[in-house]
């Protein structure tokens, strides 16, 4: 043999050496998807595609990669120049990147196995219902979607599609929450009728928040070209159309992104939308609620059929549950309304003040033999009096989750690797569907207003007269809600919001 034909076999073999072992490299990391079902990926690597790199998005990702078990494969978002700003793409150098999850999903499907989704809440049902279908494991920040439509349809799709879900509603892994279930079922507070819930928000521009507007927040009449770096019309998704408003340069202009579109109501839920997954989990879970049977609001600082106000009180009332004697009125307060101090705290004891304990946001049982209170994430859980702690021991009787409120996202990865029906979620989103239909209850409360009747759903609401004087009887009276049909029965005009019109082409998958 010719030393030049022993060379190129030399230089063959050590080619198919070097590519053998890649490909043996790439096997050990191939994705579980790839396997097939009941397969186990030998890396026990679970490969990860998020959609919305924001602040929210950022810091989900952030907890994800600490569990040492997530390949953060694939990453997409709309704002190119505030993801490059938050440094993502340095910190997951080996993710490919887009800017239309429709791509990514038709493109990437067979190459991941779960589905992150941080984007503002009018687009994560349309996220969350195509990663489903596909057969993904998905996980949805709060709210887990925008209309009480939308919560129902997607919340028997877990179990449609054989994937685990979880809201990214942390306070539901926390230990607080199974403490106060504990002291509950164990009768040391006796029946409960009322729970007091509220926050310190909106931190965001909502109502009449904004001190150029003499009447409130309004969307500008000016338009301003999106920077080149945003996809305006990806971003806007199921919303109606709208042109780029213009900036906070301007007398009438407004700052959307990245963060302030939470107080639009075409895009964000409001107050409720962004804490009440936090605040109102705790009763629910702690008494058994269901459905809200109806709903009754009082505002402040304006507010109109784009923006939510400045505070809020709601009341929501629940059916007798499996777990209450009657039925149960939960009090929603926003904006700095605070329930009246409990008298059994000490004098000085600091309650919605300067750094109080609860400032935040926290809830308030009050029972027929006693009183319990915590925090936002039902964190610091205690019994009124404090000095009850000292003398109560209850078992445990509900499993802690490992690491608490921050183990909510491992808890959701080692779920996923499990596989679909071998280990529970806090928050699936059968679980979560019926938080978020209560929160998006008190919106139509909050938003409704009057509309001449006969009016097509489809078309924009035009108000006659003094826009200063705008009539919204949602707001004043008791709306009754029949839950099996998702109807408002006594004022017919907020229905259109239970379900809203999406903007073609727009519209939910596998349902």
């Amino acid at each position: 043999m010719k030393k030049t034909e022993e060379k190129g076999n030399a230089t063959s073999r050590r080619n198919f050496v070097k590519q053998s072992a890649v490909a043996a490299a790439a096997f050990t990391i191939v994705p579980r998807f790839v396997l097939g079902k009941g397969f186990r990926a030998p890396s026990d690597t679970l490969y990860l595609a998020s959609v919305g790199l924001g602040g929210k998005g950022r810091d989900d990702m952030s907890h994800f990669a600490k569990t040492g078990k997530v390949k953060q494969a694939f990453l997409c978002d709309v704002d190119q120049a505030y993801v490059a700003k938050s440094k993502i793409y340095e910190t997951y150098p080996d993710a490919k990147k887009y800017v239309d999850w429709r791509e990514m999903f038709d493109k990437e499907h067979k190459n991941f196995d779960a589905v992150h989704c941080a984007t503002p809440d009018h687009t994560h049902a349309v996220v969350g219902s195509a990663a489903m279908q596909l057969g993904k494991h998905t996980w949805l920040q709060k709210p887990m979607v925008h209309d009480v439509y939308e919560a129902r349809m997607l919340a028997g799709m877990g179990k449609k599609y054989k994937v685990v879900t979880q809201m990214g509603n942390q306070g539901s892994s926390s230990d607080g929450v199974r403490q106060m279930a504990e002291w509950y079922e164990a009768g040391i507070i006796g029946d409960v009728t009322d729970v007091y819930c509220w926050t310190d928000r909106p931190v965001w521009p909502q109502g009449n928040y904004q001190a150029n507007s003499r009447n409130g927040l309004k969307w500008p009449k000016g338009t301003s070209t999106p920077p080149s770096t945003l996809n305006w019309d990806l971003w806007q998704g199921t919303a109606p159309e709208k042109p780029f408003p213009t900036g906070l340069d301007q007398p009438d202009g407004v700052e959307v992104l990245p963060f302030k579109w939470r107080g639009w109501w075409d895009y964000g839920t409001g107050v409720l939308g962004d804490m009440g997954a936090h605040i109102l989990h705790g009763p629910m879970t702690v008494l058994g609620l269901q459905y809200v049977s109806s709903v009754q609001t009082s505002v402040g600082g304006g507010g109109s059929i784009d923006t939510g106000p400045a505070s809020s009180y709601t009341i929501m009332t629940f059916p007798k549950s499996e777990k209450t004697k009657a039925p149960v009125k939960v009090h929603w307060m926003d904006g700095g309304i605070l329930p009246p101090r409990p008298e059994e705290l000490d004098p000085d004891e600091l309650w919605g003040s300067v750094r109080p304990m609860y400032a935040d946001g926290g809830m308030l049982f009050v029972g027929t033999k006693g009183k319990m209170v915590a925090g936002c994430y039902a964190s610091r859980a205690r019994l009124l009096p404090v000095s009850r702690m000292d003398d109560v021991r209850v078992p445990e009787k509900y499993p802690r989750v490992k690491g608490g409120t921050d183990g909510h996202y491992a808890q959701w990865i080692e779920a996923c690797l499990a596989g679909y029906g071998n280990m529970e979620t806090s928050s699936p989103f059968e679980k979560a569907a019926l938080l978020t239909e209560a929160m998006l209850m008190c919106n139509l409360a909050i938003r409704g207003i009057h509309v001449p009747k006969g009016s097509d759903p489809t078309k924009p609401i035009v108000i006659v007269g003094d826009p200063n004087r705008q009539n919204y009887p949602a707001r004043y009276i008791n709306l009754n809600y029949d839950a099996p049909n998702m109807k408002v029965t006594n004022v017919d005009e907020v229905n259109r919001f239970v379900k809203r019109e999406y903007r073609a082409p727009w519209k939910l998958s596998g349902v």
